[in-house]
């Protein structure tokens, strides 16, 4: 990675083992593209719900040659998101989909 990763933390707690997952599936996209120009990761629970908790969100922006790629998943009405871990998941799981098409529509160039 050519420039460090930034997590951040909105309306939670800063967490070790969050963190460590981040950067677990941070190192296996890179494997697609070590050529990152920045890395940010925010981690949010926006709402607290009396009746469903926490819907947290994953959104990471990430700069590679040739794009800015924002990815911000939705689990529409699921309550997927309640776990933390599932959020962080699907976000890396869109952002590899996302990095993937990039870099396959610049081999077709």
């Amino acid at each position: 990675m050519t420039h460090p990763m930034t997590i951040n933390f909105r309306n939670i707690g800063p967490s070790d083992a969050v963190e460590a997952e981040i950067r677990r599936r941070a190192d296996k996209l890179q494997r697609l593209n070590d050529h990152w120009q920045s890395f940010e990761v925010t981690v949010e629970a926006p709402h607290t719900n009396q009746t469903k908790g926490n819907q947290f969100q994953v959104h990471i922006d990430m700069k590679v040659p040739g794009a800015h790629l924002v990815i911000s998943h939705d689990p529409g009405n699921s309550d997927a998101h309640d776990d933390i871990y599932v959020a962080i998941r699907d976000a890396f799981r869109a952002a590899r989909r996302r990095l993937t098409h990039h870099i396959e529509s610049k081999q077709h160039r």
